[in-house]
């Protein structure tokens, strides 16, 4: 064989090889079925994931969180806040006495869920105090899955 065919039949078969060494569409299709289900469970259990992010979040933010801004309020103004709204605005009565705002922003923070927090003064679960809770992921008050300033085994319906 004279040596440019030579090369030619050599050339021939290294290429014949490289696509013996590629990949096939079945198995590129598995590859990719795979990935799809592996890609389905993960967003399919991502809400349970982030669902006790949430709660923990709020349980935070019931519990440490507002503390600090409703005791600092209560020791400028000598009582607990009618409402959360008198965090951030001045009260005509005893106006002067005010050191706010108590809490960031022009508005009080939603729970995770797009709901406003509950806040009660008196309180009936924390007695001689107040009782600040989120509705939960139901969005209904008054359901198991509160979330609230208060020892959750004291039970108790609000």
């Amino acid at each position: 064989m004279n040596p440019p065919l030579r090369r030619c039949a050599r050339s021939f078969r290294n290429r014949r090889e490289a696509l013996r060494r590629g990949f096939t569409l079945l198995e590129i299709l598995v590859v990719l079925a795979i990935i799809g289900l592996l890609a389905g469970l993960a967003i399919t259990n991502v809400d349970k994931i982030f669902g006790g992010a949430q709660q923990g979040t709020v349980q935070i933010f019931v519990k440490e969180s507002m503390k600090t801004a409703l005791t600092t309020y209560r020791i400028h103004m000598g009582d607990y806040p009618p409402n959360l709204e008198a965090l951030i605005t001045r009260p005509s009565a005893k106006g002067d006495r005010w050191n706010g705002p108590y809490i960031e922003g022009t508005k009080i923070p939603q729970d995770p869920w797009g709901e406003t927090y509950q806040y009660a003064y008196p309180g009936t679960r924390n007695k001689g105090s107040y009782d600040l809770w989120s509705k939960g992921p139901d969005k209904q008050s008054g359901t198991t899955d509160d979330i609230g300033n208060w020892d959750s085994a004291a039970g108790g319906e609000k």
